[in-house]
């Protein structure tokens, strides 16, 4: 069995959490933009009476103006997180899975290079997640803009005596990103989720990737947390030290937002046929 070996003291986790704390902040910070201009519209929706102040029409394209320099400097800053990932980034936590891989095989002489497969493989790989994090993006601008507007429609309202602008900020907040169950999750919990699955299942890809392509195994044995699924966390199918074919850590090179998955290469096992995907060490 191979004994993991780590480049400059560090495991691939440490080396890869610099990686994702850094985009986590980011994230924070853009999204820190969007939400200091909710509060800012918030506070000026309170101070106005719908209606009834011959200020109040002047106040609020002033609040309205700066909300929209707010949303626009939010895309900037959120696109140009999204940009980087998936263009410097990931392409750099790749090359660590890969370079960790071969690292832990004790190969000094095999060197990784960026073969068209490893190419197709991390471009693959960036322009999903790309795709993944603009979306969020542009459904953050989509409940932006219908915030706005229900908070022109209360600032014009004749009848209402004031704003309730804790219903709008209930109704709307900013500060929240909303999952397909319709399950709000705050904007650190969802950054440091996806940041961290894309993180692993690239590094992971690019290992799985490289056992098969530069050490020629078909095998590799997994590292992860006590009683993680393979597929899934709840998964019957237990992941930590097994045993499995490059196809299948390909297939599933992470089982949920944090896993802390990790391969190892089993030059040992070149050509075996006698083994189960799965099988236990």
């Amino acid at each position: 069995m191979t004994t993991p070996v780590r480049r400059r003291g560090r495991t691939l986790r440490q080396r890869l959490l610099g990686y994702i704390t850094s985009a986590v902040n980011r994230l924070r910070q853009a999204w820190a933009i969007l939400t200091g201009a909710q509060n800012r519209l918030l506070a000026a929706l309170a101070r106005i009476r719908p209606g009834r102040s011959a200020g109040s029409g002047q106040r609020l394209r002033a609040a309205v103006a700066d909300f929209n320099t707010s949303l626009a400097a939010f895309n900037r800053a959120a696109m140009a997180m999204a940009e980087r990932w998936a263009a410097t980034d990931l392409p750099v936590i790749y090359r660590e899975g890969a370079w960790t891989l071969l690292d832990n095989a004790l190969r000094p002489t095999t060197r990784f290079s960026w073969t068209a497969r490893h190419q197709a493989a991390v471009t693959g790989l960036s322009a999903q997640y790309y795709a993944d994090l603009t979306s969020r993006i542009q459904e953050t601008l989509r409940r932006a803009r219908a915030f706005l507007r229900a908070a022109q429609d209360e600032a014009r309202d004749p009848v209402s005596a004031r704003i309730d602008t804790a219903r709008l900020r209930a109704d709307h907040s900013l500060d929240t990103v909303v999952y397909a169950n319709n399950s709000k999750h705050s904007v650190e919990a969802w950054a440091s989720a996806a940041v961290t699955w894309q993180a692993v299942t690239t590094a992971n890809t690019a290992a799985a990737r490289t056992a098969l392509d530069e050490l020629g195994t078909e095998w590799v044995e997994v590292r992860d947390g006590k009683g993680c699924g393979w597929r899934d966390h709840q998964d019957p199918d237990k992941a930590d030290r097994t045993l499995r074919t490059v196809q299948d850590a390909l297939a599933h090179p992470t089982s949920h937002a944090h896993c802390v998955r990790e391969l190892l290469p089993r030059l040992d096992l070149i050509g075996r046929t006698d083994i189960r995907t799965g099988a236990l060490l």
